[in-house]
């Protein structure tokens, strides 16, 4: 076996410090083959299906793969813009973001880049690139607040699948999860307040999280856990009452049962038991993308109003906002501590002030 090695190596090249924001992926277009080629990537991936590969195989390319992606597609052609997928280019402006930050704090020691995974950039290509540039100590942020085996861990098999054909392996640091740290949950209760300070406060608050199938729960998957704590913590911040404040999932996929309660079910339930008003935010989803714009905006506000509820709004996603930013720094300056020429400082700078530094 042949390992891939670095190109153009020096052993006079100065060993650097990398971070590797991933996020989960999206098609290369809104069309009907980059879809397919997208969802065979992603549901090929038995973390995201547990059932046998042999029947999942006929199931995938025999049904799934032969109906899903032009419906798919179409709804991608809805939230896509010129610069492409949602989910793509606030992932990238999140990463310029951090990159900014840490070359104004740490100067050209440190390589900040983005990966899919899956889909493109793909990890593999991204993690050749740093490779070449001297990264020889990676932190691995995956865009999960809440750890899930479905998404978390999925990102750490993609990360190890490529270390296992690497001649020089870095060292590695790999953040699991960060549902409860303070920044983050700061960051979203000042995103809220800025919303309801324009639009005004809801009866009602729904917290909508990505969906899990309730066996991983069973089986010990902590993410059911980890989305209500957030929920807790959030509304504990906001200083709202508990009946206030909704926790529900989305997305769900095939007929086993998932996570409850549902976020489909309850836009109909509130909106047929008259709530006036309604704002939901999902706390899971760092960037927006197909399951926030038009799975929340567009979609379940229809099930909402459909029902008889009458104002209905959606909260965007923390995206590259500079409150944001400045959690994802601070999480991110946390792993770094004791990795030269990291943690020499204690001393914590605010965005603009590191960026004003690299300047």
């Amino acid at each position: 076996m042949a390992f891939t090695g670095v190109r153009n190596y020096s052993h006079a090249q100065p060993d650097k410090t990398g971070i590797l924001i991933t996020n989960l992926g999206t098609p290369d277009a809104p069309e009907t083959g980059a879809v397919r080629r997208y969802l065979r990537e992603f549901l090929s991936d038995h973390r995201v299906v547990e059932i046998p590969k042999a029947i999942w195989w006929f199931i995938l390319n025999g049904i799934i793969l032969l109906l899903r992606p032009a419906r798919s597609a179409k709804n991608y052609r809805t939230v896509w813009t010129e610069r492409g997928s949602p989910l793509l280019y606030h992932t990238a402006d999140q990463c310029a973001a951090i990159r900014q930050y840490m070359q104004g704090r740490y100067g050209d020691d440190v390589v900040v880049e983005f990966a899919m995974r899956y889909g493109n950039p793909a990890i593999t290509d991204v993690l050749q690139k740093m490779q070449d540039q001297g990264v020889r100590r990676l932190l691995v942020l995956p865009m999960y607040p809440q750890y899930s085996a479905t998404t978390t861990a999925s990102t750490f098999d993609a990360i190890a699948h490529d270390f296992a054909q690497r001649r020089w392996i870095p060292e590695l640091r790999f953040i699991n999860h960060y549902h409860d740290f303070p920044p983050y949950i700061e960051a979203m209760a000042e995103h809220i307040e800025a919303f309801q300070k324009i639009n005004g406060s809801p009866e009602k608050l729904v917290l909508s999280y990505h969906g899990i199938p309730k066996r991983n729960l069973l089986e010990g998957d902590p993410y059911h856990c980890e989305c209500y704590k957030t929920s807790r913590l959030l509304a504990e911040r906001l200083g709202l009452p508990r009946e206030q404040v909704l926790t529900t999932f989305q997305s769900r996929f095939g007929k086993q049962e998932w996570l409850k309660p549902y976020t489909d079910a309850t836009m109909k339930q509130l909106g047929a038991e008259g709530v006036g008003s309604l704002q939901v935010f999902c706390p899971g989803f760092p960037a927006d993308c197909l399951e926030t714009i038009e799975e929340i905006a567009e979609e379940n506000k229809h099930y909402f109003e459909e029902a008889g509820g009458k104002n209905f709004a959606y909260i965007p996603a923390l995206n590259a906002e500079p409150h944001h930013i400045h959690a994802l720094t601070a999480l991110l300056e946390q792993h770094l501590k004791g990795w030269h020429p990291l943690g020499n400082s204690d001393k914590e700078l605010t965005v603009a002030e590191a960026n004003a530094k690299g300047a």
